[in-house]
């Protein structure tokens, strides 16, 4: 089996590529799935989020509030200092990486064992920022110019574009540059342009994957 990470800044286009890797046939699990059910009442994850952050980051039926909480891990645009917004982001990280991180463990060794020739991937967000490269045989990075992020997070927040700027900008300020995910890449998928274009990138690393999860069965 062959253990790939798949990764890239806020809306780089990482779950457009993880569709047509799945397509192709690998088998994918999203870091921030894991943690949405992590976060679910009645979870230890849930019960350290709302200790640390408060009650007011739960909804009336006691779930929590996803843009609340980003609300105060990230800060508000503007407000307060770069450090600040860093440490509160790594407060809400130390909670939930290492339960996620043990959850996609556990489904890649599940996945080994149904098909030693299978491609797991684990699509995350910050797989360098959380020091976890190491846990995969491949890292597939996916870029895109930051305009273009901007435009597809307006759209599917359907949020006017100064607003998906800002939040874009907040949020990339938590990640690493995608200069420096490309170099840590063993291959880099160029979203900039059509989907037939990123697709034709996907079925190509997908022939060197497969040829690699063969051989090391």
């Amino acid at each position: 089996m062959l253990r790939v990470g798949l990764t890239g800044g806020i809306a780089s286009g990482k779950s457009v590529v993880g569709e047509m890797f799945v397509a192709l046939g690998a088998q994918l699990i999203q870091a921030d799935q894991i943690a949405h059910q992590l976060m679910q009442p009645g979870q230890a994850v849930y019960e350290e989020v709302v200790g640390h952050f408060g009650v007011e980051m739960l909804n009336p039926d006691g779930t929590v509030n996803r843009g609340r909480l980003a609300e105060a891990a990230f800060g508000s645009f503007g407000e307060g200092t770069k450090g600040t917004k860093h440490s509160r982001i790594q407060e809400l990280n130390q909670i939930v990486h290492p339960a996620v991180i043990r959850r996609q463990e556990a489904w890649m060794e599940e996945v080994g064992a149904r098909d030693p020739h299978a491609i797991a991937i684990v699509e995350a967000a910050l797989i360098l920022e959380a020091g976890v490269a190491k846990h995969f045989d491949r890292l597939v990075v996916v870029a895109c110019p930051l305009e273009r992020r901007i435009q597809r997070w307006a759209q599917r927040m359907k949020v006017d574009g100064e607003t998906a700027r800002q939040e874009v900008s907040r949020r990339m300020a938590a990640q690493l540059p995608d200069q420096e995910k490309i170099k840590a890449a063993d291959y880099v998928v160029d979203n900039s342009g059509s989907f037939d274009e990123t697709r034709k990138q996907v079925v190509e690393i997908y022939s060197e994957l497969k040829g690699l999860a063969e051989k090391s069965a």
